[in-house]
């Protein structure tokens, strides 16, 4: 009878990283796969903990748990890992003791602040940033001045760039500041710096940008603290 810790031996070899579910499934009907010595069948039940696996001969071994953290990037941090600069990086905004290689999804620059999501978990973060999966990113952005119809028009429908046109974008005015506006903008992209250079493409300078969304996890999900973790282990179930 299946329990927490066991798992069908496909869905095993696929988050180990051997192949995906469809393929693993093949290399089990090819007699490719041997669970303790004997050859594995379709649908068979494992326990990463106790059973030894092995696909042509090759020892697979339990794959890292996957991790994942929110965090509220403040500015004048660098959304990268390390930094030649000596500039202090996302990963100093979390504890010292966590020692899983984390990789940043969605950067943002220096001078932007906001939502960013750190994990080991290479199929999210591909899935969280490529522009074929559309996930959405809402940002709140104050610019100098007061925004004309006509170039709120030509950002919902999209900037020529010069690496190419932009997708079109949602765009809601949120309030205005003396000479300046709070914009709600939702992209479905990520190009470098791209809001920033969207807006300047219209005429516009941005004097604060904060990421308030990507996709499903939002700012209010820290309740106010500089990061979170969030579990997510069955995210690919």
């Amino acid at each position: 009878m299946p329990t927490k810790k066991t798992q069908r031996i496909h869905v095993y070899l696929a988050h180990a990283g051997v192949a995906s579910r469809r393929a693993s499934e093949v290399l089990v009907t090819e007699g490719r796969v041997k669970i303790n010595g004997k050859n594995a069948e379709i649908g068979q039940q494992i326990n990463p903990d106790t059973d030894q696996i092995k696909v042509d001969g090759k020892l697979i071994t339990k794959p890292e748990p996957k991790v994942y953290y929110l965090v509220n990037k403040p500015v004048h941090y660098v959304s990268t890992t390390s930094d030649e600069l000596d500039r202090p990086t996302i990963l100093e905004l979390l504890p010292r003791n966590i020692r899983t290689r984390l990789y940043p999804v969605g950067r943002l620059d220096i001078d932007s602040e906001g939502l960013m999501l750190l994990t080991n978990d290479g199929a999210l973060a591909q899935k969280m940033t490529h522009p074929k999966y559309g996930v959405p990113k809402t940002y709140e952005v104050l610019v100098q001045g007061q925004p004309t119809d006509k170039a709120l028009t030509h950002l919902r429908n999209g900037v020529r760039l010069k690496d190419g046109m932009t997708q079109p974008v949602e765009v809601t005015v949120l309030s205005m500041e003396k000479k300046n506006t709070w914009l709600q903008i939702v992209i479905k992209e990520g190009r470098n710096r791209q809001i920033r250079r969207m807006l300047q493409r219209v005429g516009y300078e941005t004097i604060q940008l904060i990421r308030t969304r990507m996709g499903e996890f939002g700012l209010e999900d820290l309740e106010g603290k500089p990061w979170v973790k969030v579990d997510l282990d069955n995210i690919h179930q």
